[in-house]
């Protein structure tokens, strides 16, 4: 263990081998120096933000010099401040009380940041005081089993005698024998899974904790270090998952002679995450038929308002000239909003989509994206499409409707090629432009899922996650290719007629 003296060097903030009297001179210095500098740049400020310099000569003194020092320079930056730069100058009385509230404020702030600075010295000591210790209880346990060479069951007893400390340790540390057999068992073991070290040693840690392996076993034990997440359960039958951590043991000679295994609970994240994507899945999936409704209610409603409006119209006795040119100007009024509100009721819920499926739905709207936008679009569907299922249906089209936003608003190209395959029980799709590409740094945030990457591509994600799949992207600054792989659970409901093997759709 470190002795009292060092660990109250380490608590000492400089990073200079510098003795007391040495700190508080340079925390002294860092004051008298801040004053100088506020004086050469008093022509610029005035009276006027007094303290800048003074708060850099804190910050410098509580992260190099310590609590005593950074005082120090807080009263000499205030007094200095006080003095020389504070109508009537050159006076320690005779000042504002705003004056005096900026003084106070001053003092107080650099007391907190002092104070901060040491919890974060005193914070860091702990931490690394703490990874140390760890460290040389798994350095003793290595050389202990470096050393012997007697029987295995003695060479883990010791190594039980020699590593105390990891008791303190809230993971669950374990320690594997060549055979599999467990040697050792921690005390943060047994507040994970119940068992005590005495039910524990012995046991085969697959059979006792039903352990579940993303890949066999066998695999595992062939690496020198291996981490994942494992399913296992506890003594009271709660299923959890933990994050593993494996590292191989050998002796002198090089020959394996076991496995120590750290184990961090991670169920409560793992549960978090699962809400956090059902919810997401949820939520597009309200969005879904909110959209439906909206569409049919413009539909339904609205279309027939204007409908009927239309009729009347026409069938309205007139006779000027001036009663038939109004007429006809309210007729084409209302064959737009009628124009206007079948377009809105198609783009939020095709009807297509419904009624013919994915195939007739991506066919209309790529149609209307080449008319709208001048760029040519190449679609290419399998000959048998049929129907699949809903979910499967929607997320592909609302894919289809964000990749071609994407690239109009953003990729600057001016053709797509869009194909979907069924095989082997998935569907891919994949949407690729001749555009400019997307810049490395975006495109990272865009793979890594955070929060700038926008909803559009966010809510692909999702989709694709809810129904079991993935959504990938690859760009160049010869194009960017979209795909989505969706697992067809279903078969299809009906037949849809046979289309072309390949549709090209270009700008009327």
């Amino acid at each position: 263990m470190r002795n009292p003296n060092q660990a109250r060097h380490l608590l000492q903030p400089s990073r200079f081998d510098l003795g007391p009297v040495a700190r508080y001179a340079l925390g002294a210095a860092a004051g008298v120096a801040a004053l100088v500098l506020r004086g050469v740049l008093n022509p610029l400020f005035g009276v006027h933000n007094p303290y800048h310099t003074a708060w850099l000569a804190v910050v410098f003194s509580a992260w190099y010099c310590g609590v005593g020092p950074s005082l120090i320079t807080a009263v000499i930056g205030a007094a200095g401040v006080w003095y020389w730069f504070l109508p009537p100058i050159g006076s320690f009385i005779g000042k504002d009380v705003a004056e005096v509230s900026g003084i106070v404020g001053f003092l107080v702030f650099s007391g907190v940041i002092i104070a901060l600075e040491e919890s974060t010295r005193r914070s860091i000591f702990q931490r690394e005081l703490a990874e140390q210790e760890l460290q040389r209880a798994h350095d003793e346990l290595e050389r202990r089993v470096g050393e012997r060479t007697a029987a295995l069951e003695l060479r883990t007893a010791e190594l039980v005698e020699k590593a105390t400390l990891l008791d303190l340790a809230n993971d669950a540390i374990l320690i594997r024998s060549a055979s599999g057999e467990i040697s050792y068992w921690n005390r943060g073991a047994e507040r994970l899974y119940g068992w005590s070290a005495s039910e524990a040693f012995g046991q085969l840690p697959s059979e006792l904790l039903r352990t579940e392996y993303p890949i066999p076993l066998a695999e595992i034990k062939l690496q020198e270090q291996w981490e994942g997440e494992l399913t296992q359960v506890t003594r009271g039958g709660s299923r959890i998952v933990v994050a593993s951590r494996w590292t191989m043991l050998r002796n002198q000679e090089g020959d394996a002679v076991g496995w120590m295994e750290i184990n961090t609970d991670i169920t409560a994240r793992k549960r978090a995450e699962y809400a956090a994507r059902k919810l997401s899945g949820r939520i597009l999936s309200l969005q879904d038929d909110e959209r439906r409704r909206m569409a049919r209610g413009l539909h339904d409603s609205l279309g027939q308002y204007l409908s009927a409006l239309k009729m009347n119209l026409e069938m309205m006795s007139l006779t000027s000239d001036d009663q038939r040119s109004l007429r006809a100007g309210c007729c084409n009024i209302v064959d737009q909003c009628l124009t206007e509100t079948r377009t809105i009721s198609h783009l939020l819920h095709p009807p297509l989509l419904d009624e013919a499926g994915f195939g007739s739905a991506a066919r209309w709207y790529v149609e209307g994206f080449a008319q709208r936008s001048g760029i040519h679009v190449n679609l290419n569907l399998p000959d048998n499409l049929g129907r699949l299922h809903d979910e499967v249906e929607i997320t592909l089209f609302r894919t289809l409707q964000e990749g071609l936003t994407n690239v109009h608003r953003h990729s600057g190209g001016t053709k797509v090629d869009i194909r979907l395959e069924l095989s082997d029980g998935q569907a891919r799709l994949a949407i690729e432009d001749n555009g400019s590409g997307i810049p490395p740094d975006t495109l990272a945030h865009l793979l890594a899922g955070e929060a700038e990457a926008g909803i559009g591509i966010a809510g692909m994600r999702e989709r694709a996650r809810e129904l079991g799949g993935i959504l990938e992207i690859e760009s160049s600054p010869g194009g960017t290719v979209l795909r989505m792989v969706l697992p067809v659970e279903h078969p299809p409901k009906i037949k849809s007629e046979k289309t072309d093997g390949e549709r090209q759709v270009s700008a009327a």
